[in-house]
């Protein structure tokens, strides 16, 4: 699964696409982990836009990333989830915690 990493100001943008599932994800943590420690930035978006399926190890990859950002004194925002995503992030509770929601900027 690529990712597309993005930086802009204090924002870095993480776009995802094709399957977020166990044979994907720790690569893709290792990657973003790696920016992030290397920039610093402010504000991680997880750009979901181009996500076709997901699975549990995607919501690990979600909180994972929330807990580095925490610890960074950053915030992380997730941007463009599909319904199904959605769905997913609500049942695994994300939607208690501090995570911003955006809109695709298209």
């Amino acid at each position: 699964m690529p990712v597309t990493m993005q930086t802009a100001g204090r924002t870095m943008t993480a776009k995802l696409s094709g399957e977020l599932d166990h044979h994907h994800t720790q690569k893709l943590r290792e990657e973003i982990d790696r920016s992030v420690l290397k920039e610093r930035p402010g504000r991680l978006v997880l750009d979901f836009g181009g996500v076709a399926f997901m699975d549990s190890s995607g919501i690990g990859l979600v909180l994972g990333r929330y807990r580095l950002m925490q610890e960074l004194e950053g915030r992380l925002s997730l941007r463009a989830m599909p319904p199904h995503i959605r769905r997913v992030m609500r049942v695994a509770g994300i939607a208690n915690l501090e995570i911003d929601e955006e809109e695709s900027r298209i």
